[in-house]
């Protein structure tokens, strides 16, 4: 059978505190995966909010929401900008309040993609100190992480120590990696006290 990949384990994290009407957000769109996830846990009374920096990956995020158009998915919001905006982007009046916040970092998984655009060490942190802002008490915090591509390894040790140094009274943190292998994706996670 085998374990769970790190995005499903990252999936079922959030699946399990989710419900109708919470609002979400996707620091990372990507190809929209989370997003499409994201927006049909939380239905039409949630709300999802989708950053990422090229506009290709809103292109392919819009694509995604369209084809499941007709089925009971949350309003969408994706904005082409940096998940380090997320602070002042999201309204004030849901801060403190979002029950789910999905980082899936590295670079725009399509072939044709360029590689050499990545998430950054600095922003990255900046946007994981302010998701613990906008979290609800019990809120949930993924972060999927790639060792294995320039850039992603240096990213994956700082964001390892951001977490590692967070306050047990603030967050509980917990890792879930393969432990044969040192470059191997990993998804770490915390839960808002």
């Amino acid at each position: 059978m085998g374990f769970l990949s790190v995005i499903s384990f990252a999936h079922k994290l959030v699946a399990e505190r989710l419900r109708p009407g919470s609002i979400a957000i996707d620091a990372t769109m990507g190809t929209g995966t989370d997003t499409l996830f994201l927006a049909k846990i939380v239905g039409p009374k949630g709300h999802v909010y989708g950053f990422d920096i090229q506009e290709e990956a809103l292109i392919l995020t819009q694509q995604r929401l369209d084809q499941h158009i007709e089925s009971s998915i949350s309003p969408v919001t994706l904005l082409l900008q940096s998940h380090a905006d997320m602070l002042k982007s999201i309204p004030q009046s849901h801060h403190g309040k979002l029950t789910a916040i999905m980082f899936n970092l590295g670079y725009l998984p399509t072939s044709a993609s360029n590689k050499e655009i990545i998430t950054l060490t600095d922003s990255t942190i900046g946007a994981l100190q302010a998701s613990l802002e906008l979290l609800r008490p019990g809120g949930v915090l993924t972060i999927v992480l790639y060792p294995g591509h320039p850039g992603g390894d240096t990213e994956s040790v700082v964001v390892r120590q951001w977490a590692c140094a967070i306050p047990q009274s603030v967050a509980q943190s917990i890792i879930y990696q393969q432990l044969q292998r040192t470059d191997a994706p990993f998804t770490i996670a915390l839960e808002k006290k």
